[in-house]
C-alpha cells in the first residue's frame, strides 16, 4: 500500500539507485522495500557553513534530502564517540543510515597497518571486496600490491581503505550522497591512523577529501594538504585508481611516477 512517505517517486529512486535499468514485464509492478533507502544530495551541509551571512540558505525540500542530511549528521555523532578503529568498524557494521548496506555482502572496512605513515584511499569496494570483506583484493587489488612491493611497502606497512564501506550494486558510480554520508567514516580511520602521507587511488577520493571537483590529471603530480579534525596536516598525493590502469596500461607511467614521488618522501622522512 503506497504511503504519503512512501510515494511511487521514492520507491523509482530507491530501484534505479539499485542498479535496476530494465523492466522484466509488460506491465509495471512495485515491490515495497521494508524501508525505503534515502538517496538525496546532503550538499546542505557544507552550503550552510560557507554561505554569507546576507544570503538565505535553501533548505531540503523533500523528506528524502532531510533523511538523508539526518544520516549525515548520525554518522558524525558516532564518530564523535568512537575512540579506536575496532570500536569505528563495530559502528560502521552497525550503521543502517546508507542504503547500499542493504544490497552488499560485507561491510569492507580499512585492512593494514593502524600505525601507518601512509593512508591509501580508492573509491568503493568491487565484487571481490563485498565478497571477501577486504579492500583491494581483486585484480586492482593485486596491482596495486605490486606497485607497493615495487617501493618497499606491504600490507603490513601501510592503510588501505575507500571511501564507501559498502559496494555500489554493479560496481556503479557512488552517489555523491552516499559519498557525503560515508564520509565521516573515512575521515575518523584517517583521524585515528593519524598518518603524515595520505594516497588517493582515483579521482573521485581526491575529491572527496579535499572537497574539490578538479580532474585527477590536473591534482596528480604535485603534493596537496589535507586538513585533519585536529587541524593538523597531512601530504596527500592523487594518483590514477588501478582499475584504471588496467583498463588504460598507457598511464601507469604516469602513476609509477606518483609512487616514486610518495617514496621519495618516505625515506626523506625516516
Amino acid at each position: 500500500m503506497m504511503t504519503e512517505t512512501n510515494s511511487l517517486q521514492e520507491i523509482l529512486e530507491w530501484y534505479i539507485c539499485a542498479g535496476v535499468d530494465e523492466i522484466c514485464a509488460d506491465e509495471p509492478f512495485f515491490n515495497m522495500p521494508k524501508q525505503v533507502p534515502v538517496m538525496a544530495s546532503v550538499a546542505q551541509e557544507s552550503v550552510k557553513q560557507n554561505a554569507p551571512a546576507n544570503v538565505p540558505v535553501r533548505h531540503a525540500t523533500t523528506e528524502l534530502a532531510q533523511a538523508t542530511q539526518t544520516a549525515f549528521q548520525n554518522a558524525k555523532d558516532i564518530c564523535d564517540k568512537v575512540a579506536t578503529l575496532d570500536e569505528l568498524r563495530c559502528a560502521v557494521e552497525a550503521f543502517e543510515g546508507c542504503a547500499l548496506k542493504m544490497t552488499a555482502a560485507h561491510t569492507v572496512f580499512g585492512d593494514g597497518n593502524p600505525q601507518a605513515r601512509v593512508v591509501f584511499v580508492g573509491e568503493a569496494p568491487g565484487a571481490d571486496e563485498d565478497r571477501i570483506g577486504t579492500p583491494f583484493v581483486g585484480r586492482s587489488g593485486h596491482l596495486l600490491d605490486k606497485m607497493l612491493a615495487a617501493i618497499g611497502l606491504d600490507r603490513t606497512s601501510c592503510y588501505i581503505c575507500n571511501i564507501l564501506p559498502w559496494r555500489p550494486p554493479g560496481n556503479r558510480t557512488p552517489l555523491d550522497s552516499e559519498i557525503a554520508v560515508c564520509l565521516p567514516f573515512l575521515k575518523k580511520q584517517i583521524d585515528l591512523i593519524n598518518p603524515e602521507f595520505i594516497f588517493t587511488l582515483g579521482g573521485s577520493s581526491a575529491n572527496a577529501l579535499l572537497n574539490t571537483a578538479e580532474s585527477i590529471s590536473r591534482m596528480r603530480g604535485r603534493w596537496l594538504e589535507y586538513t585533519k579534525s585536529d587541524g593538523s596536516q597531512a601530504k596527500l598525493l592523487a594518483s590514477f585508481h588501478p582499475a584504471y590502469l588496467l583498463r588504460t596500461p598507457g598511464q601507469k607511467s604516469k602513476s609509477w611516477a606518483d609512487f616514486l614521488r610518495l617514496s621519495k618522501e618516505l625515506n626523506k622522512n625516516s
